[in-house]
């Protein structure tokens, strides 16, 4: 994604441009990117895309700066629960946990050596960068840097989220190379049988359970995040994190009139749902009511949840980068040991903040 917005950006700069419509990841709609691009308020207003209220309002509003929209959601990707139902069956566990105190527990439970000698670690995640964390964090409905632009890191829901993956850690709950573990290694994890519970986009499900790439196909599940007890009532599942992609203009486009007409058909009820169908998260709330959508995704009902209360995972801000790089820095030293979680957290938030 990196070198992709690069070029994008490089390309935007120009006095004119061969792109016409570009791609963008929430977390590079920054109000100094949105400059580069075509407000569309006044093409909303004229010849609106389908029925614009479809679209979860919480999309559309990461990519809306200054009261005014610079893109149109396109595919999302929303955190959720992946867990192996035969580890759950031999362990004696009839469900996913629905609080994250017995999610604690179901991990530690689920961390033992298989009856084919296979090691099994109860919980699986790809290091301890800040959307990895931030997914966890929200069972507390925990933040890193609010939408207002407060730093929150050293609030007691983040340190709790960070003393929850210490103890997983320190019970051997989760592999004991965590800090360095990549998304790849996760998902082979749990390809393989070797992590009962996996935190990641809901739809690894397909993946997972791909028989040519898998050796538990069908036996993965996917729900939603639990959220902490103490929340209950409030919340019905955690506001996890959600991350996703938006069609934007460039200014100096030379065919913005096509370019328009490209991102309404590209938008429409009928090419989200063909893009729901090909794997894409759909942005529209209609998506979900249709029957294919249910037959094809065992989890939409659970994802639709999700979407109704989750939101992005750090606010889009020109130094966010550098941000999220402070905050893998200090969660690892939490994960070996070298600070505890509110001395890390505190720190963080006094170097951010200038």
């Amino acid at each position: 994604t990196g070198p992709l917005h690069d070029r994008l950006f490089r390309e935007a700069s120009l006095s004119e441009s061969t792109v016409d419509v570009a791609f963008i990841l929430n977390t590079y709609a920054t109000p100094r990117i949105a400059k580069l691009f075509e407000p569309l308020g006044p093409r909303m207003a004229k010849d609106p895309v389908e029925d614009p209220n479809d679209l979860f309002p919480g999309l559309v509003k990461g990519v809306t700066i200054d009261n005014e929209l610079y893109a149109v959601p396109f595919r999302h990707a929303s955190t959720g629960l992946h867990y192996n139902e035969e580890i759950f069956a031999e362990r004696g566990i009839k469900g996913p946990p629905q609080t994250i105190e017995e999610f604690v527990e179901v991990a530690k439970k689920c961390t033992y050596t298989r009856p084919d000698g296979t090691p099994v670690v109860g919980f699986i995640l790809p290091g301890v960068a800040y959307p990895e964390v931030i997914a966890l964090a929200r069972a507390w409905d925990a933040d890193f840097i609010t939408p207002d632009m407060k730093v929150v890191a050293n609030s007691k829901e983040m340190v709790a989220a960070l003393t929850m993956i210490r103890d997983l850690y320190t019970s051997g709950a989760v592999p004991k190379n965590l800090t360095s573990m990549k998304a790849e290694d996760a998902n082979t994890w749990m390809q393989q049988g070797r992590a009962a519970m996996a935190a990641s986009s809901m739809s690894r499900n397909g993946l997972y359970n791909d028989p040519a790439k898998s050796q538990v196909a069908g036996k993965i599940k996917t729900t939603y995040f639990p959220i902490a007890e103490a929340l209950k009532g409030k919340y019905e599942v955690a506001p996890t994190k959600v991350e996703f992609w938006s069609m934007a203009i460039p200014k100096n486009s030379k065919n913005k009139d096509l370019a328009w007409a490209f991102i309404k058909a590209m938008s429409s009820k009928d090419a989200t749902l063909a893009a729901a169908l090909n794997g894409n998260g759909p942005v529209r709330n209609s998506t979900y009511d249709d029957p294919r959508i249910k037959a094809a995704l065992p989890y939409a009902d659970a994802e639709r949840k999700v979407l109704k209360v989750s939101r992005v995972p750090l606010p889009a801000f020109d130094n966010a980068a550098r941000a999220a790089d402070l905050f893998k820095e200090q969660a690892e030293t939490v994960v070996l040991g070298m600070k505890t979680p509110q001395q890390a957290m505190d720190e963080l938030t006094v170097t951010v903040q200038k």
